[in-house]
């Protein structure tokens, strides 16, 4: 496997208390595998992806363990995760359209940046990498000011995969995008990896459409766990979770009149994660709940590859 999740919780500290914005989660995934990571506003996904490469002086590490490709991430240890960051994981950040420093041009901020790790600048590299993405060389000449949101948006990605890394974690990389450019956006993602400049991806979005056409896999979390792993075409097809097929079921679809399907959102709020309640944390606004549910369902795999978190999959 690439990457193997075991027991992962991370808590950030606040004034009222420790939000356990991740509680126990666990997954693999295998090689050249693009895994979509999906769930509403304070489910843990962003979190994930960023413990997975750096904590902010927020967030502790109150548990468990991350392997990738056989070796263990100390992403407890800032100064431990210098060696790893770029080379063995890097990271697409959400908002990363801000990311350039506005004061050089792209080549030289390029230029510096792969210096302060110690690797020298491969012009010929950086320019067919440019063409995979689609932008121009004269790109770098240019100010970050200069580029459109979207040139912006490629190009961080760019520089982002230039040390080709085992594992791409892309933070809601498209979410400020129009669709055409978000189209262009998912073939570089998927261009880089049938290039071999990474070896497996983390697509964090709220959008389960386009990452239905990304991602291999869809993880969906609840409430700072998992609440179903699937292949993507099980799980836009033939969810088993009660979340997951509320969170479906609230989109709209093309094609399909207002009065034949109404849309539905999903009742209630998730639970605050300074004290979680006991048992599944979806209990109080699922339709099924029962008495079960007051105890903590463990993800169970019914099918080949499908992980589901429910009592009553």
């Amino acid at each position: 496997m690439s990457l193997r999740v075991n027991d992962l919780r991370v808590h950030y500290r606040t004034l009222r208390g420790e939000v356990k914005a991740l509680d126990g989660v666990s997954f693999t995934m295998a090689d050249g595998e693009i895994l979509g990571l999906a769930g509403e506003s304070g489910c843990g996904k962003t979190t994930l992806g960023k413990s997975l490469i750096r904590m902010d002086g927020r967030m502790r590490h109150a548990g468990g363990t991350v392997e990738l490709d056989g070796r263990d991430l100390p992403i407890g240890d800032d100064k431990a995760m210098i060696a790893f960051r770029f080379h063995e994981v890097s990271l697409i950040p959400q908002y990363s359209m801000s990311a350039m420093n506005p004061t050089r041009r792209i080549g030289r901020m390029v230029a510096e940046l792969l210096r302060s790790r110690g690797v020298p600048l491969d012009v010929k590299e950086l320019e067919s990498r440019l063409d995979l993405v689609g932008l121009p060389r004269e790109v770098l000449n240019r100010y970050p000011i200069e580029l459109s949101g979207g040139m912006k948006q490629r190009m961080v990605m760019v520089i982002s995969t230039l040390l080709d890394p085992s594992l791409l974690i892309a933070d809601e990389i498209t979410s400020a995008l129009d669709v055409s450019t978000q189209q262009a956006v998912a073939k570089a993602l998927l261009g880089f990896r049938e290039s071999g400049y990474v070896k497996s991806m983390i697509f964090i979005t709220h959008d389960l459409a386009l990452t239905s056409h990304i991602a291999d896999t869809i993880m969906v979390m609840y409430a700072g766990r998992l609440a179903e792993k699937a292949p993507s075409n099980k799980l836009t097809k033939a969810p088993r979770h009660p979340y997951t097929r509320l969170l479906i079921n609230s989109l709209p679809e093309i094609g399909v009149r207002h009065q034949d399907r109404m849309l539905k959102g999903i009742p209630g709020s998730p639970p605050s994660l300074l004290d979680p309640p006991r048992g599944c944390r979806f209990r109080d606004r699922c339709p099924m709940a029962g008495e079960e549910c007051a105890e903590d369902p463990p993800p169970v795999e019914i099918e080949p590859n499908h992980f589901v978190a429910c009592w009553k999959a």
